[in-house]
């Protein structure tokens, strides 16, 4: 489904932070990129998902494949329209909008209502602490709240690919397992 070939990344030019990284993910299939602190893992994501140019980064070499075709040095818009979804390390959530709005801001690119209605009933099945506040800002969530709404957003999008960057942090060592 994705492969990465030699991908060098760069910050401002100049500070080399990747040097040659490649792997695969098969479809249907779960990689992690497992490394210190400051090793590259978050950097990794962001090349994939085309996030590098808000912090004035750029791939200096290499490839990103995406299901046979090369989507290198894409932006994040085009990569979500891929179907590449990127949970953020720092559980970025829209602090005033409710636990609903912030979900539905997931789905905006799907079109079936219907599809809209059933997946937020899942999600909020599955996270069940976000069913009980769907009516709470997002900014008044804990950290672990904020973090699975982090997580079901991007699944609200129907994504073909999910990137996730420190994905269990902040949450419970149970919801984790």
């Amino acid at each position: 489904m994705l492969e990465v070939h030699d991908l060098r990344v760069a910050y401002n030019r100049v500070i080399r932070v990747l040097e040659g990284i490649s792997f695969a993910v098969p479809k249907g299939k779960a990689v992690t990129l497992l490394g210190a602190n400051g090793s590259g893992k978050s950097t990794t994501v962001k090349a994939i998902s085309g996030m590098l140019r808000s912090d004035n980064g750029a791939i200096v070499t290499g490839k990103v494949v995406l299901e046979g075709e090369d989507v290198t040095r894409q932006g994040a818009s085009r990569m979500v329209r891929r179907g590449v979804i990127h949970v953020m390390e720092g559980r970025f959530v829209f602090p005033d909008l409710t636990v609903k709005e912030n979900l539905l801001m997931g789905a905006y690119s799907i079109k079936d209502r219907s599809s809209i209605t059933e997946d937020l009933g899942r999600w909020l099945d599955f996270f069940p602490v976000l069913g009980a506040r769907t009516n709470t800002q997002a900014g008044y969530l804990s950290g672990g709240e904020q973090q699975m709404l982090a997580i079901a957003r991007a699944l609200m999008a129907h994504p073909r690919l999910v990137l996730m960057d420190e994905p269990s942090m902040g949450l419970s060592p149970i919801l984790v397992q």
